[in-house]
């Protein structure tokens, strides 16, 4: 295959074609500060201070539509963030908060966004500490961009959890419906108006993800990530890939809202390729899975959490069918709804 010599969209999108662009954007010789490194690209990195592990993550975010059906670019800029700190088992303390505006771009709105913002930070017991802002000329950036980094800490080094971890015998468990924000946004950039239906699924998902860790022994919960860019297929497929295991996912299983699957027949997009702002995928032990499945039922952010699949010898992820086949889930190429996060 024929080597990119420019970046192009499908490098931005979480699919293999990203993985490609990443060795290049990876390729630094001090990478490591003395916990988990750039090198293992989990959703942050660890280090230690005073005896205390402290996981760093940063996002940056150029959502288009800025406003959507369920939230807005703050809200997916906080969400995010604070999603990959808690995915890694840490308690969100602190976030940074950088943005880049567009000359003209209405004052009225960015009010809009740091009001969504502080709603998601108070959802999850965190604040912005610090902060910087650029503008630019009229025509030279879409809008806005907005950049966060976040600081959380692991309270007990047993609740640490990789998207590296995932052992034969485990439950894979959604923690909701899948394709909610990826085809929201299209739908609205299409022009569709499907109301309450059709909205984005954007959250800050701590409470939730803490409630569910705590509620099995300490490491029971072998893995976890949260699939944004390039849906639960891209997601997935990584945690297999990272553990060296077969996953088997039942497509009778799977949560998708009827609205989402319609939505994407309609537009020809696979609701398992598409960005979810809320949710995250777990590896558990089959022992335990019986108990984080009723903890997450039992917050209102995980009420349609689902065990969808386990985990074999093997490699790679396939979906036994509702006829009784079986066909393979793929991480995708790129992905069929850019700037989504």
């Amino acid at each position: 295959m024929k080597k990119d010599t420019e970046v192009n969209m499908m490098h931005g999108a979480g699919g293999e074609v990203m993985g490609e662009l990443l060795v290049t954007l990876t390729a630094f010789k001090h990478n490591n500060a003395g916990g988990i490194g750039l090198e293992s690209l989990d959703d942050g990195s660890t280090f230690d201070i005073g005896g205390k592990t402290v996981v760093l993550t940063t996002d940056s975010h150029v959502v288009k539509q800025i406003f959507f059906p369920g939230g807005d670019i703050g809200r997916v800029a906080v969400s995010g963030t604070i999603n990959d700190l808690s995915v890694m088992g840490a308690r969100p303390v602190a976030l940074t908060c950088a943005m880049v505006i567009e000359e003209g771009f209405p004052i009225a709105d960015l009010e809009k966004i740091v009001a969504s913002m502080d709603e998601a930070l108070g959802e999850a017991g965190a604040s912005i500490i610090t902060g910087d802002t650029k503008v630019v000329e009229k025509g030279s950036l879409d809008g806005i961009v907005i950049n966060t980094a976040g600081v959380g800490v692991v309270d007990d080094d047993s609740y640490l959890i990789r998207d590296r971890a995932l052992a034969p015998g485990d439950k894979i468990i959604v923690s909701g419906t899948l394709g909610d924000h990826g085809l929201a946004i299209v739908a609205h950039r299409e022009g569709f108006d499907l109301g309450d239906q059709l909205k984005s699924d954007v959250a800050p998902l701590y409470t939730m993800i803490a409630g569910a860790v705590r509620s099995a022994p300490a490491g029971a919960v072998h893995a976890m990530k949260d699939p944004t860019r390039g849906g639960f297929a891209a997601c997935i497929n990584e945690m297999a890939r990272k553990a060296g295991v077969k996953v088997v996912v039942d497509q009778e299983a799977v949560p998708i809202r009827e609205s989402v699957a319609s939505a994407g027949g309609l537009l020809g997009i696979d609701p398992l390729q598409v960005a979810n702002e809320g949710k995250c995928v777990m590896g558990v032990a089959a022992d335990a899975a019986d108990a984080v499945l009723a903890a997450l039922h039992s917050h209102p952010l995980g009420k349609n959490a689902a065990v969808i699949g386990e985990v074999v010898e093997g490699s790679g992820v396939v979906m036994r069918t509702r006829i009784g086949g079986e066909r393979f889930i793929e991480p995708p190429m790129g992905d069929p709804v850019p700037r989504v996060c």
